[in-house]
């Protein structure tokens, strides 16, 4: 299944889609003791590219071709992951794991 992304900024193109295998069944992570009650929203896309590499020790080329995106892609987003992760760690905080398309037609309806 493919799941759209969306650009962070006002400037520049679309990202290109990704291919997933499947969604997650939990989304969300709560530590105890909750330190920070404002969550950390990692990206679909992010969490498949940790996934891929962190859990079936795929490199970033073997990842990137099951995603059908670049080498660089899947960096940026393993490093943009990454980052989530440890701050939702070191900082206590809730981890949300989102679906950007949903999230949009749930604020449409």
């Amino acid at each position: 299944m493919w799941q759209r992304r969306h650009r962070c900024g006002k400037r520049g193109r679309c990202p290109k889609p990704v291919m997933l295998d499947s969604f997650p069944t939990i989304q969300d992570f709560i530590p105890a003791p909750l330190v920070n009650s404002e969550p950390v929203f990692l990206d679909l896309a992010e969490f498949e590219v940790l996934r891929l590499i962190e859990l079936e020790d795929l490199s970033q080329e073997e990842a990137g071709k099951r995603m059908g995106v670049s080498r660089g892609t899947v960096w940026r987003l393993l490093k943009s992951g990454r980052k989530k992760l440890v701050k939702a760690l070191v900082e206590g905080r809730p981890i949300k794991i989102v679906h950007w398309s949903l999230e949009n037609s749930e604020e449409k309806s």
